[in-house]
């Protein structure tokens, strides 16, 4: 359909789906959507942004019937809205096609691949072209906060969004950043991920180096190379990476990253280091948020941004004033000395890294880790000792029961009383309590001034992020 004036999508809740929903507002649709079950930040975001989200999903919602029906890549065959536009025959889609046609067509596409850190990348990518006067059109994962916002449709020339390496909808199991095209790529990192979808390790290398072999000869991939503590190189990211016809330019502390960083300082109010290019003093970059993993991101943002013309100038000054993303060590609640976080924790890599970012931010503070096993490669066994071991670096370790888990195969199932047994080896308690409201009325009572809860899930944890600090306030008013 060549101009559909009203466009419904099924799953509107997911962070990409929300996105779209707001650009085709903006221009000019009649949008509507629905989803199983809304949860902030996105059923706020579509509120403010007056699209009606439908709760649950009913053929029904289909009413009047749209010209045109985007369909999430969580909404599978038995779905009774997707089994309704099948039956009636109305035209549908998936989100990366209509991205693709409607938004992507006649830009040049710079896509954050890999892993980890293309949320955050991505915000800190176009908040720098946003800062150099470029006004870029975006598409985020999450709620930039510099934008208040995870889209935005300018006039400059550049398109910046996330490449999500998931599958793109029930009928097309292809990656959905296949479908960007891109003129450029940021490749952060390629290990095991998405284990509902993913046999293992080479067949998520597999989509990598479509990616990577899809960046024409004029373009660029700028691409991790080493960290401190780690191995310089990661085998599964250079045998993608051997698949480019274009120039590959590499961030990270190894002695051959054309972008490297020196200088390294993670103090409690702030980051700080020093970029050398190509060998030479480039620039000095700051900023306030706390991690090394964060500290990769900007400097691939950096080097990507310069290679498209902006100054360094621009770019040191854009990030001393970026301000993360929603659900990205973010600060829920402070009380009585007690600091909540709120981290969109998805794989073992990610929980590590986010740990350790804490302790640098709060050194001496005693630190919690809340999990809820709720992605798709948490939910599973597959990474398990993985888990345990980066669990290990809280001081009390606490694991609610696996969302819903009877929609894992048990053979394939995370074992908790295992995994339990796993963390306590590596030398932490661990308490395995069922769901948000015990975890609530156990550690409660069991907090004290200075220290910080990290709650790591992918969704909503039934609440807890609202619980927990009205729970201490109660407790605080009975003193």
């Amino acid at each position: 359909m060549s101009d559909p004036k009203h466009i419904h999508l099924i799953g509107i809740c997911g962070t990409a789906m929300a996105s779209l929903a707001g650009m085709l507002k903006q221009r000019g649709r009649r949008v509507t959507g629905s989803d199983a079950a809304a949860y902030p930040p996105m059923s706020d975001f579509l509120r403010d942004l007056g699209i009606p989200v439908a709760q649950p999903f009913d053929p029904k919602n289909l009413e009047p019937k749209p010209d045109l029906v985007v369909v999430g890549n969580a909404i599978s065959r038995g779905n009774v809205e997707l089994e309704h536009i099948l039956d009636q025959r109305i035209p549908f889609c998936s989100l990366p096609q209509l991205l693709h046609d409607e938004f992507l067509r006649g830009k040049e596409v710079l896509v954050v691949a890999g892993t980890h850190g293309k949320t955050t990348t991505t915000s800190m990518l176009a908040w720098i072209f946003h800062h150099a006067g470029l006004d870029p059109s975006f598409l985020i994962g999450g709620i930039a906060e510099n934008f208040g916002s995870s889209f935005h449709l300018g006039q400059g020339k550049h398109f910046i969004l996330e490449g999500d390496e998931y599958d793109t909808a029930f009928f097309d199991k292809g990656p959905k950043f296949l479908h960007y095209f891109p003129d450029s790529v940021i490749l952060t990192s390629v290990e095991f991920d998405h284990a509902d979808i993913y046999k293992d390790l080479d067949a998520v290398e597999t989509a990598f180096k479509r990616l990577v072999n899809l960046v024409p000869r004029r373009g660029s991939i700028v691409a991790f190379d080493g960290a401190v503590g780690e191995s310089t190189e990661s085998p599964s990211l250079e045998r993608c990476l051997a698949k480019a016809f274009c120039p590959v330019e590499r961030y990270g502390t190894s002695p051959r990253a054309n972008w490297r960083v020196t200088n390294l300082r993670l103090d409690p109010d702030g980051t700080s280091w020093t970029v050398l290019r190509n060998g030479q003093s480039w620039t000095d970059l700051k900023f306030s948020l706390a991690g090394e993993y964060n500290v990769w991101n900007a400097t691939a943002a950096a080097a990507l941004a310069s290679s498209c013309g902006v100054s360094k100038e621009a770019i040191a000054d854009a990030l001393k004033t970026f301000r993360s993303v929603k659900r990205r060590l973010e600060v829920k609640a402070q009380v009585n000395g007690i600091t909540i976080i709120d981290d969109f924790a998805h794989h073992p890599t990610a929980i590590a890294g986010t740990l350790k970012a804490l302790r640098g931010r709060y050194p001496g503070s005693r630190l919690w880790a809340v999990l809820e096993p709720r992605s798709n490669t948490l939910r599973r066994r597959v990474l398990q000792s993985d888990l345990a071991r980066s669990l290990a670096g809280a001081d009390e370790v606490i694991v609610a029961n696996v969302f819903r888990s009877d929609a894992i195969p048990e053979n394939e199932r995370l074992e908790l009383p295992a995994l339990a047994a796993e963390i306590k080896q590596n030398g932490r308690p661990v308490r395995l309590l069922a769901d948000a409201d015990g975890i609530v009325q156990t550690i409660a009572p069991e907090l004290r001034s200075g220290d910080v809860v990290a709650i790591l899930s992918n969704g909503g944890f039934g609440g807890i992020y609202e619980k927990l600090p009205a729970r201490l306030r109660e407790l605080a008013n009975r003193k």
